[in-house]
């Protein structure tokens, strides 16, 4: 394989690489039961007129599988932050003792578990369009080859391994997402 097909490869895959990435961290924000500081990884706070990520003005950590507590850097914060975790529509409720917030996680009802399949099925689907974004790319980028005079036998052989590695990084999200559903249903 010649050294510009080798190049459209490595291109190829570190891009599919972001895709799968990109994945797991949407995957990740999807609760399945148990409480992660990771759910709140999308919740905004209003810090002195600018929205910031609330992992930058606080420390959130679990305690056990249904309680997350957020203890803010500064104690002024902690009404912002429960008003930003209450707009966030995670449908959590946090409690506000004076020092920390403390969030129970309610337990997944089977209609919230099925919501939930949906949305990583959904989020699945979308990577699975970036990998075939990805791959018209690469196939573009053969086909520039191809017109710049590489021989046609090298090409084809180029574009295998392309369909090879979709093929491959489209099972590997099939997989992703059958973990997360058997996650999100396991009661």
């Amino acid at each position: 394989m010649s050294e510009e097909i080798q190049m459209v490869m490595d291109e190829f895959r570190q891009a599919n690489e972001k895709s799968v990435n990109h994945l797991k961290s949407e995957l990740e924000k999807i609760r399945a039961g148990k409480a992660t500081p990771s759910m709140l990884d999308s919740v905004m706070v209003e810090y002195y007129g600018a929205m910031t990520p609330i992992n930058q003005v606080a420390n959130v950590s679990t305690t056990d599988a249904r309680t997350i507590t957020v203890q803010a850097w500064e104690r002024n914060m902690l009404e912002e932050i429960a008003k930003g975790i209450i707009n966030s529509n995670l449908g959590l409720n946090p409690q506000n003792n004076g020092e920390i917030l403390i969030i129970n996680v309610p337990p997944l009802t089977e209609e919230r578990r099925r919501d939930l399949v949906k949305k990583s099925k959904a989020e699945g689907e979308t990577a699975k369009v970036a990998i075939r974004n990805n791959r018209k790319d690469a196939m573009d980028m053969l086909k520039d080859l191809k017109n710049d005079g590489m021989p046609e036998d090298l090409i084809k052989v180029g574009e295998t391994k392309v369909e090879d590695v979709t093929k491959s990084y489209v099972a590997h999200i099939d997989e992703l997402i059958v973990l997360k559903e058997a996650d999100i249903m396991k009661v």
